[in-house]
């Protein structure tokens, strides 16, 4: 009988215990490389203040030097004091687009690393934020681990397949946001270009992406 060995002992386990084990094995190695850094200082920005808390206690227990606010002025001005080595940034602030943090970080300090974090992600905004010097994009809410993982991939990594990958209607509405974004968010112009008719249009945009 074939058997499939665990990362824990010899017992024979499932696909999805073994993709735990290659997880954990991951975040192991991204921790120790933290380790590695003599510069561990982190800024959160974001503006959903449980989740800013949770997130910052679950960093600190990490090994990282937290600080955190809660606004876009607040997240440049604290660059303009002490520009950190690494970055997490809510891409929806109350105050402005989180991305002006992420430009102020590289100006100020290229080498250092930021993610974004959203709720309301898409690809097309995934690919501006990386061309503004994020080195990764994350749907919230977003788990300590993954941002740790994020924050500290060397680019060697080989990505895994996701288990769930998107479905044609998410597909579907990753391109209609992609082209209403390319069409700096013009309705009219989306649908033209799209040659949908205006309302059906609307429609999509104002529901939830699909799974």
């Amino acid at each position: 009988m074939h058997a499939t060995f665990g990362c824990l002992g010899s017992a024979p386990v499932q696909p999805h215990i073994m993709h735990v084990c290659h997880r954990e094995k991951w975040i192991v190695n991204a921790i120790t490389e933290l380790n590695d850094h003599a510069d561990k200082s982190l800024l959160i920005v974001e503006d959903d203040k449980p989740f800013l808390e949770r997130l910052s206690r679950a960093m600190e227990t990490r090994g990282f030097s937290v600080k955190s606010c809660d606004t876009v002025s607040d997240g440049i001005a604290e660059i303009g004091r002490a520009a950190p080595a690494f970055a997490v940034v809510d891409l929806r602030l109350g105050d402005g687009n989180g991305l002006d943090v992420v430009s102020a970080l590289k100006r100020k300090r290229p080498e250092a690393r930021a993610i974004v974090l959203t709720g309301y992600g898409n690809i097309a905004t995934a690919v501006t934020a990386v061309k503004m010097g994020a080195v990764d994009y994350l749907s919230k809410p977003a788990d300590a681990d993954d941002v740790v993982a994020a924050l500290l991939a060397t680019g060697t990594e080989k990505s895994e397949l996701p288990a769930n990958p998107m479905s044609a209607d998410r597909v579907r509405w990753e391109h209609i946001q992609r082209i209403y974004e390319m069409c700096n968010r013009n309705v009219s112009e989306t649908a033209r270009r799209l040659n949908m008719h205006r309302r059906t249009l609307q429609r999509i945009l104002a529901k939830r992406a699909p799974r």
